[in-house]
């Protein structure tokens, strides 16, 4: 990529002159030219400047994995402004959280979800709302016939002031002439605010630079070079594109003329139709996905030969699923390790040479890595387990309006700026990294990162609860699955598990609802107050030994 080309819209511009007639994305079955979508990117990015966005301004990006939300992307940025995109199945108490504390004064939006922005309009700064349809842009028959066969989802949109239908901004400025904005802002300037999960009740803001996207990206794609040129690259997206890991490892193809195929919704059989037709050289996705690929009843009804680059991300891969992939498709999985602390990737497998087993690969070139001794800071042998902490240049330097989870997790040694990722390692004489436990209060769920504190102050809000533990359970299919203790008020009855996750559904996303939960008279604690979730972590990790250990005698014994 050209050093010069310090803007994420600059890098698209560049390559879209170079490929213009090739597709850079492939949604439901349609495909979209580098040209069309640098043209509808200028047109978007003229009706956001007449509707009064200007340079700064935050955009709130609340789409699933479409083209309206990679243009929507590329032309907040093209203006100046920084997109803040999340997931969809965000309710609008995220919602109206993330929008404050951003101070977004727009958002893109589904009509699916147009029923929660409603909701928190008259809490945040939100004024202008653009909505859109899964099908807005696919051609007019699919449409139709979407709307027909009543396959295509919709939902309600109210005619208020402040509302414009995406299609409409497509066609440009309504009087026709304004021209086609410059490009705005690059450099160290923010891109976009990704969220992630932690320790906290709140997610945190992490602002990521245009020169620390691009670098990233580019260093990222390019990891699967030695397997085929880049600009050859075919990858299905199994990531969302509001994650760290579908932006630099799926979405960063098209600043290199690599296409990459977009699913609103992650479906087995669509995806492996895809890989098919489209002759897909990339997967990218998390255990969670690789192992519902292996265990679907219909995989031998599709062709995925031309897969030559699976890369698993979000979480160990457990060796048993490596193991049963490469039997049946005579490929490796590859595996990195990274965080949106540090715009993905801190290590990855390489592909031009055999790696061995459990490792997560070596350092890649931008990042520089240190072993340390949690507590003292010093660094540990090698072969010794020890925290990782990881810095670059450019970097992320802390957290959007979060200045004590700053100073927690981003400290400077000896003058250099370092990012605490909390994950124990372990690194042997060869420079392979290996993954030994985490530190902190963070569960792995399919590939999310899941503040138990979060959770914990939602069952906490309930009227009958005096208090909770939150906890993560090892599980092969998703990473770690998530376990509540909770204390009832003495005088309380008939309060069930099913009531509790019942109401911390109207408050968390599916994927942080806990999925077990276990009433305790008391919680143990420190002797200043303080939970001890490490003791309940013991506790379970002693009862599930004991309860495999258990399963195995059954199995000796012809009991089972």
């Amino acid at each position: 990529m050209n050093p010069d080309l310090q803007h994420i819209c600059r890098a698209f511009q560049e390559q879209a002159g170079k490929t213009p007639n090739k597709a850079a994305l492939v949604y439901l079955g349609t495909s979209y030219s580098y040209a069309e979508l640098l043209d509808s990117v200028r047109a978007l990015a003229s009706s956001l400047r007449q509707l009064g966005l200007k340079e700064g301004d935050k955009v709130v990006l609340y789409l699933p994995n479409s083209v309206q939300w990679v243009l929507a992307w590329l032309a907040v940025q093209w203006i100046g402004g920084v997109a803040v995109p999340i997931t969809p199945i965000y309710t609008a108490r995220d919602l109206n959280y993330i929008a404050g504390d951003t101070g977004a004064v727009a958002i893109f939006c589904s009509d699916r979800n147009f029923g929660y922005v409603q909701q928190v309009l008259e809490s945040s700064p939100l004024k202008t709302i653009i909505v859109t349809n899964l099908a807005d842009l696919l051609p007019w028959w699919k449409r139709f016939l979407g709307w027909a066969f009543d396959i295509i989802p919709r939902g309600g949109v109210a005619k208020r002031t402040g509302v414009y239908p995406f299609r409409r901004l497509l066609s440009g400025p309504a009087n026709g002439a304004s021209p086609i904005p410059e490009i705005y802002g690059g450099g160290d300037q923010t891109a976009e605010i990704l969220y992630t999960g932690g320790t906290t009740k709140h997610p945190k803001g992490v602002p990521i630079s245009h020169r620390l996207y691009l670098g990233c990206t580019e260093e990222q794609i390019s990891v699967s070079a030695p397997l085929f040129p880049r600009q050859e690259n075919v990858i299905t997206g199994g990531a969302p594109l509001f994650h760290i890991l579908g932006q630099t490892c799926s979405l960063g193809t098209i600043f290199f003329g690599g296409t990459l195929l977009v699913f609103p919704k992650m479906q087995l059989d669509a995806l492996m139709h895809a890989i098919q037709r489209f002759r897909a050289k990339t997967l990218i996705g998390v255990p969670a996905l690789y192992r519902m690929i292996l265990e679907h009843d219909r995989l031998d009804f599709y062709n995925l030969g031309s897969l030559q680059y699976c890369f698993n991300g979000g979480d160990v891969l457990p060796l048993e699923i490596e193991r049963r992939w490469r039997d049946k498709f005579q490929k490796p999985i590859f595996q990195g390790y990274g965080a949106t602390e540090t715009c993905g990737g801190v290590t990855m497998v390489p592909t031009d040479r055999p790696t061995p087993p459990r490792s997560m690969g070596q350092v890649l070139p931008s990042k520089m890595v240190r072993v340390i001794d949690s507590a003292t800071l010093e660094v540990v042998p090698p072969g010794e387990p020890g925290e990782l902490i990881v810095t670059s240049d450019p970097m992320v330097t802390g957290y959007w309006n979060k200045p004590e989870e700053t100073a927690e997790a981003f400290i400077t040694l000896e003058g250099v700026r370092w990012y605490r990722t909390s994950d124990i390692v372990s690194l042997d004489k060869e420079g392979y990294f290996y993954f030994v436990d985490r530190t902190v209060d963070t569960i792995k769920h399919k590939g999310y990162r899941v503040s138990a504190s979060e959770i914990e102050a939602a069952l906490q809000e309930h009227p009958a609860v005096v208090e909770s533990c939150v906890v993560g359970i090892p599980d092969d299919m998703v990473g770690q699955r998530i376990k509540a203790f909770v204390v009832l008020k003495k005088d309380v009855k008939g309060v069930t598990g099913y009531d509790l996750i019942k109401w911390a559904r109207e408050r968390l996303v599916s994927y942080k609802l806990p999925q077990y939960i276990e009433f305790r008279d008391m919680l143990p604690k420190s002797k200043v107050g303080k939970l001890l979730r490490r003791e309940i972590r013991g506790e379970e990790g002693r009862r599930q030994e004991k309860d495999e250990k258990s399963d195995a005698v059954m199995k000796d014994s012809g009991l089972d």
